[in-house]
């Protein structure tokens, strides 16, 4: 069962993002702001983080930069959401690591799709890694 972090403020947001990826099979973590983030994602080591910019204290750009920079949490893909997707801050997000950026308010049907292809391709370097060993 793949594991995702769900980063976010909104509580409300958090819950509807677990319950749909609840639905799909996926076990949720949750955390209700960036250090809170970067900690579970130290030690549940998720398949996926879903991370929200603005928060108090630890904003998503910190909490992205703080877990690119440690290896074991390097290469876990990381998804931004934003209700403020302007070009200037998801190209800072890209800069920094960023996999993608997930668009407030999204649907389910665009949360799923999200998560579903970078899994996928996350999946994929892994198979090739595995086979050039």
């Amino acid at each position: 069962m793949k594991k995702i972090l769900v980063i976010d403020d909104e509580e409300w947001l958090r819950e509807v993002i677990h319950l749909a990826l609840k639905q799909r099979g996926f076990e949720v973590i949750e955390a209700a702001n960036g250090s809170e983030g970067i900690a579970k994602a130290r030690q549940e080591l998720p398949d996926l983080i879903l991370c929200d910019i603005n928060m108090e204290k630890v904003d998503g750009y910190l909490t992205l930069t703080s877990l690119r920079n440690e290896e074991p949490t390097a290469a876990i893909p990381f998804i931004l959401m934003t209700g403020l997707a302007d070009n200037t801050s998801m190209r800072h997000g890209m800069d920094l690591g960023a996999d993608d950026y997930l668009s407030k308010p999204f649907t389910i049907a665009a949360l799923y799709a999200v998560v579903e292809m970078h899994l996928k391709e996350a999946r994929t370097l892994c198979d090739v890694a595995e086979r050039k060993n």
